[in-house]
């Protein structure tokens, strides 16, 4: 690493990035967030490393999940709870299946810039340029609020500082506390179309039940009440990451300070380009979005550049690949990372490659599709003998009416009641909790066949 710095990425081709008009402001502006407190601290990421080389083992599972995007208008302390809230919900009926740690990480406290397909967009004859986030620009169709302004950054800054400081808070403080968890989830069992649902969730109260008889209780034992929650988000902006980019005092590594665990997207994975010049320095734990387009020498070559000692925990490889396309992928990627002994931790992204344009106009999702990426993602691993080490969803704690699908059925002509992301389509409370359930099944044949073939 002799010849990186946090700023080496300056001297590397970018894309997906804004063109700021006024330099002055920008250069202000990075000085300015040069000064601010780290986001979270290096402490922090290795122990999320360490747990994500359990998760690589088949010893632990990731949960990632949270906002396409994160929005200022949308921020409030009631979003934070309930995203946080079924994330934990999400996070214990996963722990039943897989009879491992849940890893919880969210997509918060971070995720504000986003790539586009194009760099413009038009609307009645109108070209902008296109909406990339709320730290770059504004959502409202006019030339000027289309404009990249650096300031957006500082107000980046001071949500995702107020996110944290909540979730931290949440964390320790008694709200995750596994009997109340428990007790919301029990609730979404009561609903007639998620009785299905409610022999696992029955399962689960009577796991408790044997603790509390056991004397292992809340009272008991501090670690049934508290949770370790950690966030993540796409490296895109990289005058913010590099702001933001601070030397450890005890190892004397760079750590990305904005956030525990940082991702390539799979538009910005470009070998020598800017992005994976910036995550290959610093000691975060990193995830690489995996595409159809991946060919098994570029993954060799990332593999290279951003995990060169092969550590454990470090690289996370999130396949993105869409429902029917995963066998013609994803088994080519598994080789090329068997053929160079490579230690990764295998992810599903079941939402980036299933987004289709309903006949009422939205972008959405539908469940099964997102349904069937998963388990072909699990079969896959099943039949090449590979560990399938998490998920990755956008979702949100909110009552939305972005994929259709589920329990509750939204349809195609429910998507206008409450379609509110600026982005990508996500899926809402019920929804979320739902596919945990589902995938706690595949979670669950998992581990039997693996009895069944230790015991053989």
């Amino acid at each position: 690493m002799t010849d990186w710095t946090k700023s080496s990425w300056r001297d590397k081709p970018r894309i997906q990035m804004p063109d700021y008009p006024d330099q002055d402001a920008l250069r202000a502006v990075e000085a300015e967030l040069s000064r601010y407190p780290l986001l979270v601290f290096a402490g922090e990421a290795r122990r999320l490393k360490k747990h994500l080389a359990a998760a690589g083992r088949g010893e632990a599972f990731l949960l990632q999940g949270g906002d396409c995007a994160e929005s200022f208008e949308q921020f409030s302390s009631d979003m934070i709870r309930d995203t946080f809230k079924v994330m934990l919900q999400m996070a214990i009926v996963l722990t039943h299946g897989a009879k491992v740690p849940v890893i919880k990480l969210g997509r918060m406290a971070g995720q504000f810039a986003k790539p586009r397909s194009a760099p413009t967009e038009t609307v009645d004859g109108v070209e902008l340029p296109s909406y990339r986030g709320d730290i770059i620009n504004e959502l409202a169709f006019t030339a000027d609020a289309r404009i990249p302004d650096p300031k957006k950054m500082l107000r980046a800054y001071t949500q995702a500082a107020a996110t944290l400081n909540l979730i931290r808070a949440f964390s320790t403080g008694g709200y995750a506390d596994v009997h109340q968890v428990h007790g919301w989830t029990l609730g979404f069992t009561e609903s007639e179309k998620a009785e299905k649902y409610r022999e696992i969730a029955n399962r689960i109260s009577d796991t408790l039940d044997f603790m509390a008889a056991a004397g292992v209780t809340s009272e008991t034992a501090h670690t049934l009440q508290s949770v370790e929650y950690y966030t993540s988000h796409e490296s895109l902006l990289l005058e913010y990451e590099e702001a933001l980019c601070r030397q450890d005092s005890q190892t004397g590594k760079w750590l990305a300070g904005s956030g525990h665990m940082i991702w390539i997207g799979d538009r910005t994975r470009q070998p020598d380009g800017a992005h994976v010049e910036f995550a290959r320095g610093v000691q975060n734990p990193i995830g690489l979005k995996c595409g159809p387009t991946m060919t098994s020498d570029d993954l060799k070559l990332l593999m290279h550049k951003l995990n060169p000692e092969n550590e454990e925990g470090r690289l996370t490889l999130i396949a993105r690949f869409g429902a029917g396309n995963v066998g013609e992928h994803l088994p080519r990627l598994i080789k090329t990372v068997q053929e160079e002994g490579a230690n990764v931790v295998w992810t599903c992204d079941p939402m980036h490659g299933n987004t289709i344009k309903s006949s009422s106009g939205y972008k959405t999702r539908p469940f099964d599709s997102v349904l069937r990426e998963v388990r072909e993602f699990f079969a896959v691993h099943g039949a090449e003998g590979t560990v399938p080490g998490g998920v990755h969803f956008e979702m949100t704690g909110q009552d939305v009416t972005e994929c259709t699908g589920g329990v509750r059925a939204v349809q195609d002509e429910d998507l206008s009641d409450r379609y509110h992301t600026a982005c990508d389509p996500r899926l809402n409370a019920s929804q979320s909790l739902e596919l945990a359930f589902l995938v706690a099944e595949e979670l669950s044949a998992r581990r039997a066949n693996q009895q069944v073939k230790a015991v053989g």
